[in-house]
Formats: C-alpha cells, structure tokens, sequence
C-alpha cells in the first residue's frame, strides 16, 4: 500500500481537500495547551498547516517519503518520515517525548493504521489528563443532484477495487472502538462530528481527484478504467458549462471522532 501512496502523491497534493477552520477551531477548544501537535499519516501536510496557526510546534510524521516532499516548509513544523511501526523508544526520540503532546490528529488516514497500538502509543506521547486524540475522514462529495448521481454510479463501480479498510471511511469512523473519554462539552460522545469542507474546481479537478483514489489505481493496474469516454461525457454534461470547463463548488463531508485521555489510563513500562 505505501508503494500505491507514493504512485499517488502528486494527485493527492494537487486535489485533496482542505479541512474547513471550523474543524480545527473545534479540536482547538478541547486542549487547554497549545504547545505541541502530533499530526499523523500528514501527507502533503493539509491538516499541520492548518494546526501551525494555532499550535507553537507541529510534528508531522508520514511513512512516504513522496508525500512528505510535497508539503509547505514552515518554522514551526517539523516533518519526520517513520516507519509503518515503531517501538516506544524510536516513538520518544523520532517524535516526542511522553507526556507532551497536546493533541494528536489523523486526517483520513486512520483507517490504514493497526488501531490499538497507534491508540497506546498517541496515549504515550499526550498529556495527562487532557491530552486529546482527533482523527477524522471526509465521505463522498456533493456537486449538484446530477453528478451525484454519477460519482455514486463510479462509486458503486469501483468497491470491487478499495481495500477492505475503505469499509471504515463509508461507516463515517463511528463503528471504530474508540478507547478515549469524551471532552467536554460533548455529554458523553466522542462523534462522529460532522463539518464541510468546501473547494471550488473544475471537471478536470474533480477528475483527478477521482483518479487519485486507491481503488482507481488499483483498477488501472488491472487493466480496468473506471472514468470511461461514455461516462466522462456524461459527467460533462451534468457538470454544467458545456464541455464541463465551469467550476463548481464541491463538499465534502468530514466526520470527526475526537476524545481525551481521561483520568483512567494506567501507563505501562516502556519497552
């Protein structure tokens, strides 16, 4: 899958979402400290721009080299290329130390992740008791009511080709065991909370998004093409502007699942 990621990367730098500021305001208001963010699987960097604003120091580690060669180059990031798993020890000296992470995120990447180590090790590295995890992933777009009905036509079309851990995104991450209290403000819920984030593109944006995805990769490899002559000119014809070179206002849904590490950890002596 890494070696599908790095195939990918220019794709996901040029068309991948931003996230709305609502969604990191948020996340924000739940850390009484605004020292230090941990933002996993960052990519090209799209959410640690976003929480340079607000947080002194971010440490943005992803497995791909590729990736990371897209994102912004900031005083207060620190990007780390780690490996798919690491030890407690390489987790303390690559990325920090324990007990001093104010938040960590995981934007639409959590789902790649073995769950219950990434969850002790985020434990490891956040502060006690408030030290907050928020990962979230955003779901299908919206454009107007006919090139919905067409994304969800090639949507249908292409679950033969997504990993099983597609299945995750598709349930809004409200299915994952999450071992995390809530924070305040959210009764005794950790989400899904939902926000939009909006991007206005053209057709041939929204193309390469689409050709972006694993599963069109995957298709492509097996020698199938997933957006089809009939199907794109349908698609320009929906789109609107003719030939479909107009821009449109796309959404996505993003939906957060976010808690703290409460009072009721007991650490474990690191190895």
């Amino acid at each position: 899958m890494a070696n599908l990621f790095n195939k990918q990367a220019k794709l996901y730098w040029q068309t991948r979402p931003s996230y709305p500021p609502q969604l990191f305001d948020f996340i924000a208001s739940k850390t009484p400290n605004h020292d230090l963010a941990w933002d996993v699987g960052t990519g090209s960097g799209q959410a640690a721009i976003a929480l340079s604003k607000i947080y002194k120091n971010v440490v943005a580690t992803d497995t791909s080299e590729q990736q990371l060669s897209y994102a912004p180059k900031l005083p207060n990031i620190r990007y780390q290329q780690t490996p798919p798993t690491m030890s407690l020890s390489q987790l303390h000296n690559t990325v920090a130390p324990r007990d001093s992470v104010d938040v960590v995120t995981v934007a639409q990447s959590f789902h790649w992740f073995d769950a219950p180590e990434f969850f002790n090790q985020a434990k490891r590295v956040l502060r006690k008791p408030h030290g907050v995890l928020a990962i979230w992933c955003y779901t299908e777009p919206s454009v107007n009511e006919a090139v919905d009905a067409l994304y969800a036509r090639l949507y249908k079309e292409s679950r033969p080709y997504w990993a099983d851990e597609r299945k995750k995104v598709d349930d809004r991450y409200a299915s994952i065991d999450f071992p995390f209290e809530a924070v305040e403000g959210t009764s005794d819920a950790t989400g899904p909370f939902e926000f939009v984030s909006e991007k206005v593109m053209t057709l041939e944006a929204f193309f390469t998004y689409i050709r972006s995805w694993s599963a069109y990769q995957t298709a492509r490899s097996d020698g199938v093409e997933l957006l089809r002559e009939d199907l794109v000119s349908e698609f320009e014809r929906a789109w609107g502007g003719g030939d479909g070179n107009g821009e449109n206002i796309v959404r996505y849904p993003v939906h957060l699942r976010i808690g703290k590490v409460g009072t009721n950890y007991n650490e474990e002596s690191d190895v």
